[in-house]
């Protein structure tokens, strides 16, 4: 199948160096206020629906039969119908709908002369795939990336990678403002349910990418952008039903601008799924609130969202011999971690869909509520500021059932009863994480000439949180009370950044582009942890990033570009808390140079380039989690990531469109020690194993990733899509070892979705999405652990998280 889907890549490119294409209507599309020409603007034949892309220089060719009227369409401007007959040669000028909106995000944006590697998404892409999953579902088909759920079906936990980077090295802003949690870096899409649904677009940068607010890139950045306002009112009702009990439905409502100034926006949203783990079962709840002035010099713009989640935990994933039904590897599975009977009945009686919590309450429990305020502001003709603050304060728990745990964790004095001590009990806890995130960004953009500007932004943010556990139930509980308090710890960081960014136009051909980030980081934190493990940190970090390049027009379609990055990156509070060697961790550096070459035209377009990903103390994945699912990692001294990405679209006929996408690359350490716990045979002692590895696989990176969309339009309102998605195999720790790895996957989807309007409804769309047509058999995630019980007993166990066969989601939409 993997030869299969790289010669189907292989014939693409071909194919598209072979084409010659007919056209006798030939026009361009620029910026009615700039004259600068759009290059992606969309132009259709309203009768037809047939279309093409702008160039790199807003030039179009199409065929047309007779005199037609074309819709011409591009991100953040007015739609414009124009009549056109055969043999002509039109100027479309496109009117900006707002463009001071596009100020609160362009500071850490990439643009066409930008020399980084970098995917725009539309408003239109993340509808088509939005039919209740979680936003890493929607984006799955870029390139390089790779997603996974705890509970198999898209909806509940679900993260994603880049180039092999996990999410707490992907840097992720909403309108600018970071996401990302300050303690761990890592982006729970489960606290924004429904997120999508009140997006307009996202920019996925791959690499250190440019300057940005919050978490080091150290492997993408993904910038979203909010719904800019609609010009007419309008209401929407979103409904989608599926497998696993999965629904979702979504209330949406626009006031349209009012008076030519004002615009008002609300969304609801409730997603709710049994999932296809074992109880993995979710209840998602979100709003959206926005309210804006836009006038000619001012936009001033208030947002409020958020979302409440309880999620069942299952992110302790399925035992390898129970996905193989080994019955000695279960056998196995239940002693070494101590099964009581239930569990080991649990165990022997589920399938691929085992989860280990029985529990009925065992769910996590958080909300999440976001506040910013957005003022963008034309000081003249050449010169706009932004400045922004925000808010975000989270608070919730999960919990959790515990069977026969010693009362001094607890600070629990042992109890005596008919004479009995009795230092042992069930119980029920809840761990809190209670924390307030908020700052300001701000940034001046000074436009020079055409094609030059200037841009200084930044960003001060500081974050609060409390970490602690109560017990809300115990068998045994002697004198303490109920919440009382048996672990707590807080914690406060400071993160200070301000960046220059330079694009100079040399001439018509050549763009330099420069810039230098200086970013500023505070962490402290006390007290105690879960295990009663003491924590004191009292870090701080002083960073310099500078990042320079070049892009070239080579002509009219096709331009190169080149750049070198440097990044600096904190470690986050689990690395401090579950280093495996005891040890202070380092801060990490990375040196990543891309090298991309692109190629617009009205029937396809090609990109392709080279990155190297160079680090300095890189922290990698040991292949173990700690006990709430988070991957613990350590120092290696050298590592790096080199590939090849190949991405292109081409449209085979009018109405059949492919577009596919491949990446190919090594992943390396220099040296790597392997650090394994030997017990004993009492297992009363902790002697320290070490096995040394030279130039071995990083860590969940595989080595080739692919994907391909075959999308065909059989009329003008209907649309079916054949998507498919190759991940190769993906080691579960740094040793390379086949014992110890994901099997490659690929895997098929379907999408089909009808327009169609009537006397009442604006448009009404009817959707179907089924997921994993071929029910193939995959796991997406997983990790690895291992200790010896003396030199003739030794344990490794692993641990998979397996997805969903095949299952479907519909969806019914209304809006008018």
């Amino acid at each position: 199948m993997k030869k299969y889907f790289i010669a189907m890549l292989l014939t693409f490119a071909c194919s598209i160096l072979l084409h010659a294409q007919n056209t006798n209507v030939s026009g361009k599309v620029v910026d009615s206020e700039t004259k600068e020409a759009l290059a992606g603007a969309t132009v259709k034949i309203v009768s037809s629906g047939k279309g093409v892309v702008t160039d790199l220089d807003g030039n179009f060719f199409l065929n047309v039969d007779g005199a037609q009227k074309l819709s011409i369409q591009y991100l953040g401007f007015d739609e414009q119908v124009v009549t056109v007959q055969p043999g002509t040669d039109i100027v479309v000028e496109l009117v900006n709908s707002f463009q001071l909106e596009d100020v609160i995000i362009e500071a850490t944006r990439a643009g066409e002369n930008t020399p980084v590697t970098y995917n725009n998404v539309s408003k239109k892409e993340i509808e088509d795939q939005n039919y209740g999953q979680d936003l890493p579902f929607l984006l799955k088909w870029t390139p390089s990336l790779v997603t996974t759920s705890d509970a198999g079906a898209g909806v509940g936990y679900t993260g994603l990678r880049i180039r092999g980077s996990d999410a707490t090295r992907i840097n992720v802003t909403i309108n600018g403002v970071p996401v990302n949690d300050s303690e761990s870096h890592g982006v729970f899409w489960v606290n924004m349910p429904d997120l999508a649904s009140s997006i307009d677009n996202i920019q996925i940068q791959r690499g250190v990418g440019t300057s940005t607010n919050g978490a080091a890139a150290f492997g993408a950045t993904v910038s979203l952008q909010t719904d800019l306002p609609s010009k007419e009112a309008s209401a929407e009702v979103n409904n989608s039903f599926g497998s696993f009990n999965t629904r979702k439905h979504t209330f949406i409502v626009n006031s349209g601008l009012i008076n030519d100034k004002w615009a008002f926006q609300g969304r609801l949203s409730q997603i709710a799924s049994d999932g296809y783990i074992d109880r993995a079962r979710s209840d998602l709840q979100s709003y959206f609130l926005s309210g804006g002035y836009y006038g000619k010099n001012t936009v001033l713009k208030a947002l409020v969202f958020g979302g409440k989640e309880v999620t069942y935990q299952s992110w302790n994933g399925t035992p390898e011999a129970r996905l193989t039904n080994d019955q000695e590897g279960l056998e196995a599975v239940a002693s070494n971690n101590g099964y009581s009977d239930e569990q080991r009945a649990n165990l022997f009686n589920s399938g691929r869909t085992f989860n280990f919590y029985l529990y009925d309450n065992e769910v996590d429990n958080y909300n999440q509520d976001h506040y910013q305020l957005h003022l963008s502001q034309r000081l003249s003709e050449n010169l706009t500021g932004n400045v922004s603050l925000h808010y975000t304060y989270g608070r919730g728990y999960f919990e959790q059932f515990r069977d026969g745990d010693d009362l001094a964790d607890y600070n629990i004095d042992p109890i005596v009863i008919g004479g009995e001590t009795i230092t042992e009990t069930d119980l029920i806890r809840r761990r809190w994480l209670d924390n307030d995130f908020y700052g300001l960004t701000y940034s001046l953009d000074l436009d020079l000439n055409e094609g030059s500007n200037i841009l200084v932004g930044g960003a001060y943010n500081r974050y609060l949180g409390d970490h602690f556990g109560e017990v809300i139930w115990a068998q045994f509980a002697g004198d303490s009370n109920i919440r009382d308090r048996y672990y707590f710890s807080d914690a406060t960081k400071s993160d200070f950044n301000i960046y220059t960014k330079a694009n100079i136009s040399l001439n018509d051909k050549i763009n330099v582009f420069g810039d230098f980030q200086i970013r500023s980081i505070g962490y402290e934190t006390k007290g105690d942890d879960n295990d009663g493990q003491l924590i004191d940190v009292d870090e701080s970090y002083f960073f310099f990033n500078p990042k320079a390049g070049a892009t070239f027009q080579i002509n009219d379609n096709s331009s190169a570009y080149f750049s070198y990055s440097v990044a600096n990156r904190e470690p986050v509070r689990n690395d401090f808390v579950d280093n495996p060697k005891n040890e202070i961790p380092e801060h990490e550096v990375l040196n990543n140079i891309e090298l991309g070459y692109r190629k617009v035209t009205s029937k396809y377009t090609l990109s392709a380039n080279y990155y190297l990903m160079d680090y300095k103390n890189q922290l990698v994945l040991t292949g173990a989690v700690n006990d709430v699912g988070a991957n613990v990692r350590e120092n290696v001294a050298d590592s790096y990531r080199t590939g090849i990405e190949l991405q292109g679209s081409y449209n085979l006929a009018n109405n059949l469109v492919l577009n596919a996408n491949a990446t190919f690359s090594r992943n390396k350490i220099g040296d790597f020690t392997e650090t394994i716990i030997d017990f004993g045979p009492a297992f009363d002692q902790n002697i320290v194993i070490t096995n040394d590895y030279e130039d071995t696989d990083i860590a969940f990176s595989p080595n080739v990733i692919a994907g391909g969309q075959l999308i065909y339009s059989p009329a003008k309102n209907i649309n079916v899509a054949v998507l498919s998605k190759y991940v190769g195999k993906q080691f579960l720790d740094n040793t390379s070892n086949d014992n110890r790895a994901i099997d490659a996957y690929f895997v098929t989807d379907l999408r089909m979705d009808i327009n169609f309007q009537s006397k009442v409804f604006k448009n009404i769309n009817l959707g179907l999405l089924v997921n994993n047509i071929f029910s193939t058999e995959y796991v997406s995630n997983g990790y690895t652990f291992g200790y010896f019980g003396g030199q003739d007993f030794e344990v490794r166990e692993n641990y998979f998280y397996p997805q969903a066969p095949a299952n479907f989601l519909a969806s019914l939409s209304l809006k008018f």
